[in-house]
């Protein structure tokens, strides 16, 4: 089934970038003129987990599956078989699978042989052959028996060889100067040639007469191949390297010669997770050949989690959207300048609602659920796709109550991915393709944490069979790095959606409503450092940590009593800072979100003692200054909370109580009313709150740092 994939047409447009380095349309496959037709650019696409680099490979291949020779290899997914030989290494494990792959059948055109693969396979698999132990060579040549069949089509071609190369071994004169791995291999590669390969197809032994110290005799290259591989070390390197590129001399074989126009378009190859030591050496020996001037016409892409990869140093780097019409490439100097690194950009707005509507194609969903989807995620393809399936279930499902499609009620929500695979809930699968493998209740908990001194004190405090001195926070804090993701000194799980995902899990994993014991207790442990006499005592913090436990009565008393202090932009912004506190939604609460009551001064009268406002013992105009902070608190918290929505009465209440505050304030009354205007600007544009009100941020907690961090979920998120 072909997926639609939204945001990404400067790849699959008819002269989109596929399109120019294949010379075939993804659809209808017809021909189109190469952008560099003598020399083409391995096209690396770059992007952190969730930007829709394995779904961008496997389109590709879904679409020129059938119309020219192509394979994918995930570099992260190669794994051992259960009994492997000497001769199995990620490469030697790699090649087999993309020869196959490649020699698939494609539209008027014979299937593509792998002679010279095959042969340097068979040689590096030999190399531990012996008499006594002829189940290890029959079990070795039953795993090449895939890249084997593109040269010999009988399924038994390999049965005899065994027999054979073990008994020429043992009639031949033994030469103590030559390694055994050498001999087996030149007995093997021998017995293969005479047994299997045609008189013309023996002629591709001779291309291994390039390999050092070969003199330019195949036989002998070969021969060498297996005594470097055995040896390890730089000398299996090279020895691998040779094998990739009899992969790409085999393919341009297939292109050249008489087939030459009997084939149309580049083969392609498609690499994911190129980053990976794997990936590497499947690419760097490509680049340094073409490099050097020798062109192979094969179009190659792949991807790269690390934009900043070392293999990437002097690659031509475009933003997709650069790449529409026209790469702009120019080969420089260096090897790696042979890459196109193409940075996979965030979805916008409008592929964001086209996700929604394809879902729920009669619009019975929010009207502003697609932005606050894509303001969650950030623009990321996967969580964009995944909240949409999950809002199109929710609504076939049943019409929701107002205020109950939110996107924090839609990771509640589960959606059945694939036919032979349970329904998962949303929060919990994008967590692990965000994530995979890693330890997420302890990644739960140092996201509660605001940077790397708080983290370490969660993870003394509330990791204490897994932390010495908090050292397993330094440890998360690698792992999150060298997964791409940032850890920034404000919170210590930078990215917004990463954050929101963990602390949702935090707040649920232990199915405690309405206690929510884990929850309640890393946060207590984090309110109780940042307290007076504390390890790290900070009043902003603090005060973001008395609302994350649903405490507001301290909160508003401090706006109240710094409300008139001189620096009015510094008390809007632990305001803000103060109201940036998560506060998940109840699974399945399908009500509306209670601070909307409280924001628009809808509160039942008396509902909650004077205790819990802070209105006892207060004048009448500090009540009412005290009562005023409290509907904005509540404005602020719910308007900046990426897994509600935004309110349009909530929203112009805010600027109402901003105005009315800026009357009261004896020296901020600009700026106060400048906020008035530019939050509702800011909230209405999906973009974090600016501080001061429409400019640059210029500090942290409490002195005008953004204390969000949020993507603004517009064109650019």
């Amino acid at each position: 089934m072909e997926r639609e994939l939204h945001g990404r047409e400067a790849i699959f447009e008819n002269g989109g970038l596929a399109a120019r380095l294949t010379g075939l349309t993804p659809y209808g496959s017809a021909k189109v003129p190469y952008e560099h037709r003598d020399d083409p650019p391995v096209a690396v696409l770059t992007g952190g987990r969730g930007m829709g680099k394995s779904a961008v490979l496997k389109q590709l291949r879904h679409l020129y599956r059938e119309i020219t020779p192509v394979a994918l290899v995930d570099c992260e997914a190669v794994v051992p078989p259960a009994d492997p030989g000497p001769g199995w290494t990620p490469v030697t494990g790699a090649l087999p699978e993309l020869a196959t792959q490649l020699t698939a059948k494609v539209r008027a055109a014979r299937p593509v042989q792998f002679p010279r693969l095959s042969l340097g396979l068979v040689a590096v698999a030999s190399i531990s052959w012996t008499r006594e132990d002829e189940t290890r060579a029959q079990r070795d040549l039953q795993s090449l028996g895939p890249v084997l069949a593109t040269v010999d089509t009988r399924g038994d071609a390999a049965t005899g060889w065994v027999t054979k190369v073990l008994t020429k071994l043992a009639a031949g004169a033994f030469d103590s100067m030559v390694p055994l791995a050498g001999m087996v291999a030149e007995a093997t590669v021998e017995t293969v040639l005479e047994e299997t390969f045609s008189r013309f197809q023996r002629r591709s032994a001779d291309w291994y007469g390039s390999y050092p110290h070969a003199g330019g005799n195949g036989r002998i290259g070969l021969r060498q191949l297996a005594v470097d591989f055995e040896r390890g070390g730089d000398l299996r390197r090279r020895a691998e390297d040779h094998l990739v590129l009899a992969l790409v001399a085999d393919l341009v074989r297939a292109y050249g010669g008489l087939a030459r126009g009997a084939r149309r378009g580049r083969p392609v190859l498609l690499l994911d997770n190129a980053h990976t030591v794997l990936g590497r050496q499947l690419v760097e020996p490509v680049l340094r050949q073409r490099a050097s001037g020798v062109r192979d016409q094969i179009a190659v892409f792949a991807s790269s989690r690390a934009r900043d990869h070392e293999g990437l140093s002097h690659a031509v780097r475009r933003r997709l959207p650069e790449v529409a019409h026209g790469s702009h490439w120019v080969r420089g100097s260096e090897v790696t300048s042979g890459i196109l690194a193409v940075e996979l950009t965030a979805l916008g707005p409008a592929h964001a609602q086209a996700a929604f509507d394809r879902h729920d194609p009669v619009g019975r969903t929010p009207a502003g659920l697609a932005r606050g989807a894509l303001r969650l995620t950030g623009g990321r393809p996967l969580g964009v796709a995944l909240l949409a399936q999950a809002a199109g279930e929710a609504v076939v499902a049943g019409t929701p109550q107002p205020g109950a499609l939110v996107p924090g009620a839609l990771l509640d929500r589960t959606v059945e991915l694939r036919e032979d695979r349970a329904p998962v809930r949303v929060a919990d699968e994008l967590l692990a393709r965000l994530l995979p493998g890693q330890q997420l209740d302890v990644l739960s908990v140092l996201a509660a944490a605001h940077g790397e001194d708080s983290a370490r004190l969660l993870a003394t405090a509330r990791l204490r069979g897994r932390s010495l001195d908090g050292d397993v926070a330094l440890q998360v804090r690698d792992v999150l790095r060298a997964q791409g993701w940032p850890v920034g000194p404000e919170y210590f799980v930078a990215d917004p959606l990463l954050r929101s995902l963990l602390l949702h899990r935090l707040r649920f994993q232990d199915d405690d409503h309405p206690y929510y014991a884990v929850w309640r207790a890393v946060h207590e442990t984090l309110r109780t450092a940042y307290a007076p006499g504390g390890r790290c005592p900070s009043v902003p913090h603090r005060l973001h940590q008395e609302l994350v436990l649903g405490r507001t009565r301290d909160c508003v008393t401090h706006l109240r009593e710094r409300f008139t202090d001189g620096d009015v932009t510094a008390w809007l912004g632990s305001l803000r800072f103060i109201a940036s506190a998560p506060c998940p939604r109840p699974p399945g609460y399908a009500g509306p979100d209670p601070r909307r009551a409280v924001a628009l001064g809808r509160e039942a009268a008396g509902s909650l003692p004077d205790g819990e406002t802070g209105l006892a013992g207060l004048g009448e105009r500090a009540v009412e200054l005290q009562l005023q902070l409290r509907r904005l608190l509540h404005a602020v918290w719910l308007l900046s909370d990426p897994l509600a929505l935004p309110d349009e009465e909530v929203i112009d209440k805010m600027a109402h109580e901003l105005r009315q505050l800026s009357g009261r304030h004896p020296t901020g009354n600009s700026v106060l009313w400048d906020a008035a205007t530019h939050w509702p600007q800011d909230i209405r544009a999906w973009r974090p709150l600016s501080m001061p009100p429409g400019s640059s941020d210029r500090g942290g907690p409490g002195t005008g740092g953004s204390g969000q961090g949020q993507g603004n979920g517009g064109s650019d998120a």
